[in-house]
């Protein structure tokens, strides 16, 4: 029996799991092994701060559905790995492997800018989200300047995007609006670059909502520090703020980074080939976050990464366990899709609004790209949530 460690249960690492174990059968093992027994719907949790969900409405357990699919889960940290002897160590014991797969979600470098942790809310957490609501209640008792947005080196400009539009949408609501200046501030080189260099029509849409909702905009501008008062920019502008919510950069988590056999990048990401294996150990494979992403473009003046969303980390656990199903049965062609060519599918979430996009590619060269605004609600956001949610609770991995 083939025996597969999957370190971390997630959009990739659960889909990676599922995936082997539906297609390997009782020939194969699968061991996922995760610090929490709960998946999390990530993009749902823009909400949270607002009251529109609570974040039991967007997680469920996930060692029950995987012990059902005969997925074997160890809730516990992993500690690093010893590639040359096949053994994962964790703070249960160590784990022997045939296979590895590192689906890692991100960690946040919060100390990207001093006052950044302090002074700074986010919201890509559990945590993180329902302080930003405990936070938000206190701001509209004295309303102010709010500032939003994306730090330097950081590539989860959507979710920032998202954000900024169901603030302005919750301070109408508060009635408020009027006693609030806000802000927006990014490191793109234009408005919706997003990482991926942009959309047709991007730019012009974003500016118009900009516009729209008399948002002031900051591009091209990194963080030099955060105050309880104040945002300063790295070109030298001071934005005053009562309320700062920013998305710092992802960096590889501990797992990574402490396995220094795997020849982890500088920022702790593994190396891989377009079929997601490791180019020196044949049997490590990475999915979702863990992947190192190559950007085709210059971000310009101020550093930004590219987007690691949920599409590509499912995507990517599909050919992870493909390619392992094909090398136990001997095939020497594996599947192969390079992140920057795996579809972009998003819906950005505008305020009850919001915005379809579709790309043939992540990355450019595309044969198509679209925006498609919807003003009138957020139903297909909504949908999807649905979707996926109710996808995953089945452990029906193999629907896209």
């Amino acid at each position: 029996m083939t025996t597969t460690v999957v370190i971390g249960g997630n959009f990739a690492g659960m889909t990676a799991a599922l995936e082997i174990k539906r297609k390997g059968k009782d020939r194969h093992r699968v061991i996922v092994i995760d610090k929490s027994p709960l998946f999390l719907f990530i993009p749902s949790l823009i909400w949270v701060p607002l009251g529109r969900r609570e974040v039991k409405d967007i997680s469920f357990r996930k060692d029950e559905i995987l012990n059902r699919k005969g997925v074997e889960f160890v809730q516990t940290e992993a500690l690093e790995v010893d590639p040359e002897n096949n053994i994962v160590k964790t703070k249960k014991g160590n784990f022997t492997y045939d296979h590895l797969v590192v689906a890692t979600g991100p960690k946040v470098d919060y100390h990207v800018a001093p006052g950044v942790k302090e002074h700074a809310h986010y919201i890509g957490t559990p945590n993180g989200a329902m302080k930003t609501r405990k936070a938000l209640e206190e701001f509209k008792k004295n309303p102010g300047p709010m500032v939003i947005g994306a730090t330097q080196n950081a590539g989860c400009m959507g979710a920032a995007y998202e954000f900024l539009f169901n603030i302005e949408k919750w301070l109408r609501e508060q009635k408020i609006r009027k006693k609030v200046d806000l802000y927006w501030i990014t490191p793109e080189t234009f408005l919706g670059h997003f990482g991926i260099d942009g959309i047709p029509g991007g730019e012009t849409m974003l500016k118009s909502f900009m516009k729209m909702f008399n948002i002031h905009y900051r591009t091209e501008v990194g963080v030099e520090e955060v105050t309880e008062n104040s945002v300063k920019l790295t070109s030298g502008e001071e934005l005053p703020s009562k309320f700062t919510m920013l998305m710092p950069p992802f960096i590889g988590v501990d797992f990574v980074t402490n396995s220094p056999a795997l020849n982890p990048t500088a920022n702790g990401y593994l190396p891989v080939g377009e079929d997601y294996r490791h180019p020196d150990w044949p049997n490590v494979w990475a999915a979702g976050i863990a992947v190192d992403v190559k950007l085709p473009f210059k971000p310009g003046k101020v550093p930004f990464s590219g987007p690691k969303t949920g599409y590509p980390s499912d995507e990517t656990g599909k050919i992870v366990a493909e390619n392992i199903i094909r090398v136990e049965k001997g095939k020497e062609k594996l599947k192969k899709k390079a992140w920057g060519k795996i579809p972009g599918i998003c819906v950005m979430d505008a305020g009850k609004k919001e915005v379809i996009i579709l790309s043939d590619h992540l990355f450019k060269p595309r044969r198509f790209a679209i925006m498609i605004p919807n003003v009138f609600h957020d139903f297909s956001k909504v949908l999807f949530e649905k979707y996926f949610l109710w996808k995953t609770r089945h452990g029906y991995s193999q629907l896209p």
